[in-house]
């Protein structure tokens, strides 16, 4: 082993000294006929689910797409030119089609070198708006879906840096825009304009939990920008683009109408800004219009929020969650903490919900109190309500139907939300008269679509749940051979109508409509499947368990070629893995792989390198448990150093490994188990590490799932940062990070900071910075070179 692992020392040390500077590069043909492929179209329905709409995009960005100007103004990434966000995805192309034709029809009149994005449907779904971004700004464009034309509606001047710049009126007739205020002023060059002043910030001793964000402001000039960025005005556009004004420029961050279009609720960002946390947490104000823009009400008014109670069941004060109740025509519903949004204060009731009904003159009526944390309720078209609360700590989620009529409420649901073998699925949906979404219920019965993970496999269900008696009745259980499918809408349940996915391995997913009574199903997409080259790889779920008795899962992928009888050659293994935290063995011991999945090559998996040779393991389980009152995090390093021994063992028994030939990979909260696991083991002959955080006192409020701060665990923080142990790292190393990290704690510093310190110890490893990328990669040529670079990575440290 000693022999091996110093040629392959050697090896990584030599190729790595001759790329000093290197241009961008493609991966080998094998890979390279799985990377640049062409996208299939995604799918878009209406509710009723008789149209069907096909989007278009090239499978990749560019570095020219991610060279647009940006500004990075609280919590934001902004195109100033354009006035929309720099990440968003474009969609170049529409096509549409009536579910039960067979041929889709181009949509005419499509604007020139298309860049589309924010599309939806007029609620009676006769329209379908989008917007469309030039080199100036954001237009609003519509489609008439019987006669497949489109045209501009307004001109790019949209504001769309917070988000969608319109939201249609009730009626299907009109829209509510953002526009640009006629006399905007010019953003200010902060790298010009010389300060006036230090920037100074203070702290008035309370205590709080603020996690670590990126892209926050930092200067005053940064506050000017951001005000200028986010401020529109609201116009009023009909169908043949004639423009009302509605409201004057403010900082909008949301508008709503009322499901009878009487009401306008709009949410303006005030100030004080803040430089520690996001927009979101920034002073707002609700306020609740009439049809001819008179102030009805101020509903709300929330102040600037940057002090946080510690754990993730902890809210900020006052009302939240604010939104118009679905089923009535002008009523609010809203939450409040009754223990000061504090989960370590004792209550018995941690909130109440309210329903406060236009004009608002009577105070708003309790509803509800729940013993959890609330979190959200579904309204039926009946006289029913479904309320649900969670506590983080337990994992614990419960679920209550509500009789309007009485107030009396029923347990429906309660569980650990991690349990996927008791998850009873979500109720069906329908729109009722307002156009808004509601629980379908007609008589007495309403319908729950499961995914159906059990031990002995995926099947997933509909059930019929009498609403007086909660007593249910399985109306469909899927038990397709060979194949995975997936239930997406109930079309009619008296008929038994189902709209449903198909899918297996080697099968790219397609639309279905079926009957569940004839079982009798009719392809309404006809999708090929882009990755035929790897389409007879080998491919099976593996279960195995670790050493302490916790089952554990993975997907093994072998070679097409390679004989699985006779074992005569043993390959090289690629573990791709993510951690993840579980408050008991039993739900981390729980399934949720299905071989049938259809195999997805990507930048974020090792499934490339079965087309050169190589065993893979993807999805590896690697559950951290923390039982009782013991945290998971307490004993993270020796559970992962399990997971990954269970994972090994298991492959290797099976006959097909070279267990001194196995890598490691990961990305994000997967790149920092890497690093944890070549420090702390020799299990490994490599590893590759993408975007990971690899310093935890520079996450020191908490991070991933960890809710303590480093002054409450100081061992936890230290004990679990690689970077805190690099002097005892001597595995052959890959880092690759782009250099435009926007994830809070994965800065970009991290992967920087982390290769400082093992290059200067001695340790064998590379640093890849990829341009304009952030958490996620984008561009087509960085994500050739990431492949690239990984196999030559992989090819010396396994094979040479």
């Amino acid at each position: 082993m000693k022999i091996k692992l110093t040629i392959c020392l050697l090896a990584f040390l030599n190729f790595y000294d001759a790329q000093e500077s290197i241009t961008y590069q493609k991966p080998s043909a094998e890979i390279l006929k799985l990377a640049d492929y062409e996208r299939p179209p995604g799918v878009l329905m209406n509710n009723k689910k008789d149209w069907v709409v096909f989007t278009y995009r090239p499978t990749y960005k560019t570095l020219q797409d991610l060279s647009q100007q940006e500004m990075k103004l609280g919590g934001l990434r902004i195109n100033p030119v354009t006035n929309i966000a720099s990440t968003v995805t474009y969609f170049n192309n529409l096509k549409i089609r009536k579910i039960n034709d067979k041929n889709e029809t181009q949509v005419k009149n499509l604007p020139a070198e298309a860049k589309i994005t924010y599309i939806s449907f007029s609620p009676d779904e006769k329209k379908l708006v989008f917007t469309n971004t030039t080199n100036k700004g954001v237009e609003l464009w519509i489609v008439d879906m019987e006669t497949t034309s489109a045209k501009k509606l307004t001109q790019d001047n949209l504001n769309a840096n917070l988000g969608s710049p319109y939201v249609w009126s009730n009626d299907s007739q009109s829209l509510l825009i953002r526009t640009l205020p006629q006399n905007r002023p010019a953003l200010i060059d902060s790298g010009k304009d010389l300060p006036t002043g230090p920037i100074v910030s203070t702290a008035d001793g309370k205590v709080s939990q603020n996690r670590t964000y990126q892209d926050l402001l930092k200067n005053p000039q940064d506050e000017k920008n951001f005000e200028v960025l986010t401020a529109s005005e609201i116009y009023n556009v009909d169908l043949n683009g004639n423009l009302k004004k509605v409201k004057d420029q403010d900082m909008y961050a949301g508008l709503s109408f009322s499901p009878d279009g009487n009401y306008l609720m709009t949410t303006v960002i005030k100030k004080p800004f803040s430089y520690i946390v996001p927009l979101s947490r920034f002073p707002s104000t609700t306020t609740v219009y009439d049809k001819d823009g008179n102030v009805v009400k101020v509903v709300n008014e929330v102040p600037l929020n940057e002090i946080m109670p510690k754990g993730f069941s902890s809210v900020r004060k006052g009302k939240r969650n604010m939104m118009w109740r679905s089923d009535a025509p002008s009523t609010l519903v809203f939450a409040e903490a009754l223990d000061g949004g504090d989960q370590y204060k004792s209550a018995e009731y941690r909130d109440e919900i309210f329903t406060w009904e236009a004009p608002f003159t009577a105070a708003p009526k309790s509803f509800f109190k729940t013993k959890q944390r609330y979190d959200g309720i579904d309204w039926t078209n009946d006289h029913y309500a479904i309320i649900s609360e969670e506590w983080y700590d337990t994992r614990n989620t419960k679920s209550f139907l509500v009789d309007l009529n009485n107030g009396e409420s029923k347990v429906i649901d309660d569980r650990n939300s991690q349990d996927v073998y008791s998850d009873p699925g979500h109720f069906n949906t329908v729109k009722n008269q307002y156009g808004r979404t509601v629980v379908d219920m007609k008589g007495g019965k309403a319908y729950l679509i499961g995914e159906g993970f059990t031990k002995d496999g995926q099947h997933p269900f509909i059930d019929e749940m009498d609403v007086k008696s909660l007593k249910k009745k399985r109306l469909y259980t899927s038990n397709l051979k060979n194949a995975k499918e997936g239930i997406v809408d109930i079309l009619n349940p008296a008929k038994g109508e189902i709209l449903t996915t198909q899918q297996s391995s080697s099968q790219y997913p397609n639309y279905f409509k079926k009957n569940i009574k004839s079982n009798k199903a009719e392809p309404v997409t006809h999708f090929a499947n882009p990755f035929e080259s790897i389409k007879d790889v080998y491919k099976e779920v593996i279960t195995y368990k670790r050493n302490d008795g916790v089952t554990l899962t993975g997907t093994l992928y072998l070679p097409a070629n390679y004989d699985r009888k006779a074992k005569k050659e043993k390959l090289p293994l690629l573990i791709w893995a993510y951690p993840t935290e579980y408050k008991d063995k039993n739900t981390a011991g729980q399934n949720t792989q299905n071989p049938n999945d259809f195999t997805f090559p990507s930048y974020g998996s090792f499934i490339y390198w079965t087309t050169k040779g190589y065993a893979v393991l993807d999805d590896a389980a690697f559950p951290i448990i923390g039982e009782g009152k013991t945290e998971p995090n307490d004993t993270f390093i020796p559970q992962l150093v399990a997971n990954a021994e269970a994972a090994i063992n298991a492959v290797d028994q099976l006959g097909y490994i070279d267990r001194k030939k196995v890598a490691v990979g990961g990305h994000s909260y997967g790149a920092f188990m890497t690093a944890n696991l070549l420090t702390h083991s020799n299990l490994f002959a490599c590893g590759i590490a993408r975007s990971g955080a690899y310093n935890r006192t520079l996450t020191p409020f908490g991070f991933q799932s960890e809710q303590r701060n480093y002054w409450d665990v100081p061992e936890i923080y230290n004990t679990m940062s690689p970077f805190m142990h690099a002097d005892k790292m001597k595995t052959p190393l890959l880092l690759i990070h782009g250099d435009a990290d926007n994830n809070p704690g994965t800065f970009t510093l991290q992967t920087e900071r982390y290769f400082q310190a093992l290059k200067n110890l001695g340790a064998p490893v590379k640093m890849v910075l990829l341009p304009k990328e952030a958490h996620g990669y984008q561009a087509k040529e960085n994500i050739f070179h990431v492949l690239w670079e990984q196999d030559q990575f992989l090819e010396k440290c396994l094979k040479k």
